[in-house]
């Protein structure tokens, strides 16, 4: 039984990196398909609801960019595993609440889901307490949905102008989710069109059932979980 028991994990552990191999050249045949490597692509792993064990096999195969949902179970788990794995770079790529900041800024080093001048303001001041930058995206509501985080996009120029040039926060790039059943290359190009008006290089859209598509239309994060770890 104990043999079996660790053959299985074995087989767990090959497939999981199989599967994240599978998406790294899914990403580079994308980028060869545009006859050009046009911009770099950085993958963001997202690990939420998955275990240290299940994580642990893309970490040691030396990746080290992840994404997680909710303050809270990033700290059960990312704690011990930035000490054991030098170089992660974490980010928090679900909603944030403002009661969380202290912890989250303590603990990743990118948060995606800037979307609303009160974070805004809690992120400036715990960055200046805590002495330490956090990159930050901020997330669009590209699809106007009223259930939806996100900044709207005729208040995305108000809310760039509040972020970097009044808070001096590290605003680095924009972030959406498209509405789940439309296209999304449309909203992936506006997402991308936004970005390049604000001057902001870096673009987070694409997620397991589309990142090919962002890819294309100009998406240099990706991000991908049930691709590589399976469904939750």
């Amino acid at each position: 039984m104990v043999w079996l028991d660790i053959k299985m994990g074995e087989i767990e552990e090959n497939s999981i990196i199989d599967a994240y191999n599978a998406v790294l050249r899914r990403i580079r045949l994308v980028q060869q398909k545009q006859n050009s490597v046009q911009h770099d692509v950085h993958l963001v792993t997202v690990s939420k609801t998955f275990s240290r064990s299940i994580i642990e096999p893309v970490l040691r195969s030396g990746h080290r960019i992840f994404g997680e949902n909710k303050v809270q179970e990033a700290q059960s788990k990312w704690v011990e595993l930035k000490q054991k794995y030098e170089g992660c770079e974490l980010h928090l790529i679900g909603p944030l609440q403002t009661n969380k900041t202290r912890d989250a800024v303590a603990l990743f080093d990118v948060i995606q889901t800037l979307d609303r001048p009160k974070l805004a303001k809690f992120l400036a001041k715990e960055m200046e307490k805590q002495k330490k930058t956090v990159n930050l995206f901020i997330q669009v509501n590209i699809g106007d949905e009223p259930q939806k985080a996100g900044i709207a996009v005729n208040e995305l120029s108000r809310f760039v102008k509040l972020c970097r040039d009044d808070l001096k926060l590290p605003v680095i790039g924009l972030m959406c989710i498209p509405p789940k059943d439309d296209d999304p290359r449309p909203h992936f190009n506006k997402l991308k069109q936004l970005a390049d008006v604000h001057k902001l290089k870096n673009i987070s859209m694409g997620m397991s059932a589309d990142f090919e598509t962002a890819i294309e239309c100009g998406a240099n994060y990706v991000r991908v979980g049930s691709a590589i770890f399976g469904n939750r």
